[in-house]
């Protein structure tokens, strides 16, 4: 198997194929060794879990998910990859590829035709132009992974960790603490990657809640509702609602009452118990 935290390797790999980097992409390959070995045991429970891998690069947390899951298929948008991943997994039996957007999968079918009944961990170094839209993508389907190990910019790992209801906090964070607790497991330098990018990176867990915070229909409109409220932060709660919600304020002023709420306080001020308490209140006037 290559020693993809080689730089001689991966040069020599990039060079073969006529690969050069995008940073468009935000292709920055893992070279530290240390690494992926830890993504890769954080986030495989055991070897009966399977591993769903986003932007696999040319392979080195693939590897080292294929050692320690039963299988594990990556999604990769950038087809020039093609020749280096056939060349760096075929020692890897267990280890696919499916080519194309993320986003753009069925999540659902994806799951039937890969994984059957295995249990799905989701592992990935995420890439940073694509880190809040993939997430929010995973949570707010309907899939369910037992864990979901991320590697992301070091500032976007703080966010997604922090306490709902302080000015760290945005709608991912929301969305992330909804599905599950949210870890900050190692900090990733700059020099670990190649081409090293300009910020420094983070290992974080989210593991799902044993009993939900709310029912599965309550997930969308309170979603929509955190949007809404941090698409305009500047605003106050009720002023950032009522247009990203199109809802009246004589509504939403009832909704805010019935929760306790002053009519001038900010989204960012609202923990979750208050955020479902509040989506709650607007859905039964609405």
């Amino acid at each position: 198997m290559l020693n993809l935290t080689d730089m001689q390797t991966v040069r020599s790999l990039a060079n073969r194929h006529h690969f050069s980097f995008s940073k468009g992409l935000g292709q920055n390959f893992l070279i530290d060794p240390a690494v992926c070995p830890a993504i890769a045991e954080y986030g495989i429970p055991d070897e009966t879990c399977a591993a769903l891998e986003v932007g696999p690069g040319f392979g080195v947390l693939t590897q080292q998910l294929a050692l320690h899951a039963k299988k594990v298929v990556s999604v990769e948008i950038d087809r020039r990859l093609e020749p280096v991943l056939a060349e760096t997994l075929k020692e890897l039996p267990n280890a696919a590829i499916l080519w194309g957007d993320v986003l753009k999968l069925d999540l659902q079918t994806l799951f039937a035709q890969q994984f059957g009944e295995m249990p799905v961990a989701f592992c990935a170094n995420l890439p940073y132009y694509i880190t809040s839209p993939i997430l929010m993508y995973l949570l707010e389907s309907d899939v369910s992974f037992v864990s979901m190990t991320v590697m992301v910019q070091k500032e976007a790992a703080e966010r997604l960790c922090a306490e709902v209801g302080t000015r760290a906090a945005g709608a991912v964070t929301v969305a992330v603490q909804l599905r599950g607790k949210a870890e900050y497991l190692m900090d990733v330098p700059r020099e670990s990657f190649y081409p090293a990018p300009n910020v420094d990176s983070a290992v974080i867990r989210i593991t799902p809640h044993a009993t939900p915070l709310c029912a599965p229909e309550e997930i969308a409109p309170l979603l929509k509702m955190v949007k809404a409220g941090f698409a305009q932060r500047r605003k106050t709660a009720m002023n950032a609602l009522s247009s990203g919600l199109g809802c009246s304020k004589a509504v939403l002023a009832d909704a805010f009452g019935a929760c306790g709420l002053a009519e001038n306080i900010r989204f960012e001020q609202l923990d979750m118990p208050t955020l479902l308490a509040l989506s709650r209140a607007i859905s039964d006037r609405s």
